[in-house]
């Protein structure tokens, strides 16, 4: 039962982090104390992590340059690939990194001001970090949805109507 609650609150505030908690007491039918304690216990267990916003920079008129860079990476004895993608995790521009399968081991996320700044991390911190055995970029061009949240307004068919 607790775990069940534990589960609908984590989706409830993966959707809406500024949620009260009366109104999620209500969509789970708890009280407030009872949900907060059992998110207390989440932020806790550091089930979770952080609560933030999803922000729409260009629209901001703040111009980004995001880049995705697949990583070929050697793995080390005894730890694969952890100890390269904590090396990468720990540059503050990076925003994301996972591993994956196909032809490269990692997949970087990162953000910088400009597409030269993204340029410079790649061949200055990246690509000289030990185990990394290569690199490439795909710039992102255009965003549509991040995060779960589609960053533009649904498209409206503005064409007109012909009749024969």
């Amino acid at each position: 039962m607790r775990e069940n609650m534990r589960e609908k609150i984590l989706k409830i505030l993966e959707s809406n982090g500024r949620i009260p908690f009366e109104q999620l007491a209500v969509m789970v039918d708890l009280s407030a104390s009872e949900v907060e304690e059992i998110i207390r216990e989440l932020e806790d267990e550091k089930i979770i992590l952080k609560y933030s916003a999803v922000v729409n920079w260009e629209k901001a008129g703040l111009e980004e340059s995001v880049a995705i860079i697949d990583v070929k990476v050697a793995p080390q004895r005894e730890v694969g690939f952890d100890a390269v993608a904590q090396r990468i995790y720990r540059f503050p521009e990076v925003r994301s990194v996972s591993l994956i399968s196909g032809d490269y081991d990692l997949s970087v996320s990162i953000e910088g001001k400009s597409m030269k700044e993204v340029a410079s991390f790649v061949s200055q911190k990246l690509s000289s970090i030990d185990g990394v055995l290569g690199t490439s970029t795909h710039f992102v061009l255009k965003r549509y949805k991040v995060a779960g949240v589609v960053y533009e307004d649904e498209y409206e068919d503005r064409r007109e109507l012909v009749s024969p």
